[in-house]
């Protein structure tokens, strides 16, 4: 997001939470909390702030409001996301005969790309008792994989979508031979023997070659029936006599089928021609039956050439609709990014938690419920979505808080003696609201403890601090710095106002050792992070032994994460 683009969305996005008007301080705060490299530029930038906090105060509170939906729709205030009610209504639908249809490659891993696309997919159908097809788009054997496919339906299967219909389009490559050897045979294609490189220079230059113009159909015919075994792959491709003078570039007599000499993960070498996407796509719709397909709107100008397939056999045309992709910042979903990343031992796998990859975000604690409320709020909108990573988070907060144990957690933890104890257990509710449900745990001390480092920083003697559920401790010895070395203090009587610093604490005897992993952004800006992948040691209460991997944990005063093993919890999020 470029820097301007950046500033106007935290101008916007602060006058929506503040009656419509903004000012330059709530801003700057938030561009640097979100980008602390500008900290340097504070001068450069406080211009270029005031000049946009000024133009969004001049506007209506509808006016931003229209604003936000339109270019910046992730920072609608939670309140507007959750009062829309399912999805737009479809038109010319009808209750029980929708059909729709998610088509993914299977050449990588799911992210949350794709479960957007399968959401919606699979909730328009559910809206009108209809039926959702998976439908795996395995023409390029090239690149794709059983690896995916399986990794694919294990994505959905997360996400709670269970599809009526699963196949392949491979499949049908029979029925696509028929319908390519019927446009060949009604001269409505033919087969170009162009290199590469003539054809992409003709189709920019708008002018037809001589495989269009002097080949007739039954010439055509037999170079199709040679493409099925005596061409190699770049020397003969498919044809649709599209509109070579059109402004639509995708009209200009594009690719139908191709030579690929490649094995296929389930067809092995069966098949040497392959349909293009546009082609297999717009065949598979129409014998599916799908009434409405959806697609993200990088396919939106394929519309026209889709339809113009369809028409030219007689087949039925779906309804089709697009939206906008979905990425988060500084989270890459393209594989051509990710790959080289896990080649060089940037990123550890594709489920790295900080990849918006389904196994990433699995892993790091989010939610599959939290994931489709997070769509389902976006709507179907067709701006772009390039959506700040805490917007996810806070629809997976309201979904795990209620589940989430309360533990005490010291990180990069300094030990703590203190005098004048006087119980040998402390009785600590497992939730705050939800004691009945979640009970209580009892923790033993005997008064040594560790502090997390961070406080302990803070403490000098004289101070004073209150452990949690403990008391107030009057610190006598050691603190200060960032040392190992061990404080002390006593047991005092309660006061010291409401200011006295709060702070958790672990028992010593039982404190249970492993290493919390804080999972940062990847790319700032376009840079690679290097820094994005934080490992801290910590100890914890002895009753995280008890707790179920996979578990949601709320470590007091730090954050929500997820249990991975004995030895290893994520950060998810504050």
């Amino acid at each position: 997001m470029d820097l301007d683009r950046e500033i106007r969305r935290a101008a916007l996005q602060n006058a929506s939470e503040h009656g419509g008007q903004t000012r330059s301080g709530a801003v700057m705060g938030r561009v640097l909390g979100a980008r602390p490299d500008l900290r340097g530029r504070v001068p450069e930038i406080s211009a270029m702030i005031e000049g946009i906090v000024s133009q969004v105060n001049s506007m209506s509170p509808q006016e931003q409001n229209d604003e936000i939906a339109e270019s910046f729709p992730e920072i609608l205030a939670p309140k507007h996301r959750e009062e829309r009610k399912g999805l737009p209504e479809l038109q010319g639908a009808v209750h029980g005969q929708v059909v729709t249809r998610f088509p993914p490659e299977p050449n990588g891993y799911p992210h949350i790309g794709h479960a957007k696309a399968a959401i919606i997919n699979s909730e328009y159908a559910r809206m009108y008792g209809g039926k959702f097809i998976l439908r795996m788009d395995d023409t390029n054997p090239e690149a794709e994989r059983m690896e995916y496919h399986a990794a694919i339906k294990v994505g959905l299967e997360w996400l709670g979508i269970t599809p009526d219909v699963i196949k392949s389009t491979s499949d049908d490559m029979d029925v696509f031979y028929e319908k390519g050897g019927k446009l060949i045979d009604a001269d409505l294609a033919y087969v170009c023997t162009c290199k590469r490189d003539d054809i992409t220079k003709n189709r920019r230059q708008r002018v037809a070659c001589k495989c269009s113009s002097t080949r007739k159909p039954e010439k055509n015919a037999e170079n199709w029936e040679k493409m099925h075994g005596r061409f190699r792959p770049g020397e003969a491709v498919v044809r649709f006599r599209g509109d070579m003078k059109a402004d639509n570039a995708v009209m200009r007599d594009p690719v139908l089928f191709r030579v690929i000499h490649a094995k296929h993960y389930t067809l092995g070498n069966r098949y040497a021609v392959w349909p293009s996407y546009d082609f297999a796509v717009a065949i598979e719709d129409s014998i599916d039956g799908v009434t409405h397909a959806f697609r993200s709107k990088e396919f939106e100008l394929r519309a026209e050439l889709n339809r113009s397939i369809l028409e030219s056999l007689n087949m039925r045309v779906p309804y089709q609709g697009f939206f906008s992709r979905l990425e988060f910042e500084g989270m890459p979903t393209s594989k051509r990014i990710i790959r080289p990343l896990i080649e060089e031992g940037k990123v550890s796998w594709y489920d790295d938690p900080r990849l918006p990859t389904l196994e990433g975000l699995k892993g790091r604690g989010i939610r599959p419920e939290a994931v489709r409320k997070f769509v389902m709020s976006l709507g179907l909108t067709k701006s772009n979505t390039h959506a700040p990573f805490d917007a996810l988070e806070a629809f997976n907060r309201k979904v795990v808080d209620p589940q989430s144990i309360r533990l005490f957690m010291a990180g990069r933890p300094r030990a703590l003696s203190v005098s004048g104890v006087g119980t040998d257990s402390v009785e600590m509710p497992n939730h705050p609201t939800a004691a009945a449900e979640m009970g209580s745990r009892s923790i033993p001390v005997d008064g040594n403890f560790y502090i997390p480092g961070d406080d302990a920083a803070s403490l000098v003697p004289g101070a004073t601090v209150r452990l949690i559920g403990l008391g107030n401790v009057l610190i006598t010895e050691g603190g200060g710095g960032g040392g190992s070395h061990s404080l002390a203090g006593d047991l005092v009587e309660e006061g010291g106002g409401t200011d006295v610093p709060k702070i958790q604490w672990v028992p010593q005897k039982d404190a249970h050792m492993l290493k919390i992993i804080i999972p940062g952004l990847l790319f700032d800006g376009d840079e690679f992070n290097s820094d994005s992948l934080e490992e801290m040691d910590a100890c914890v209460e002895p009753h995280y032994l008890k707790i179920k991997d996979g578990s949601e944990i709320q470590f007091v005063r730090f954050g929500y994460c997820q249990k991975n093993s004995q030895k290893q919890a994520v950060f998810t999020h504050k």
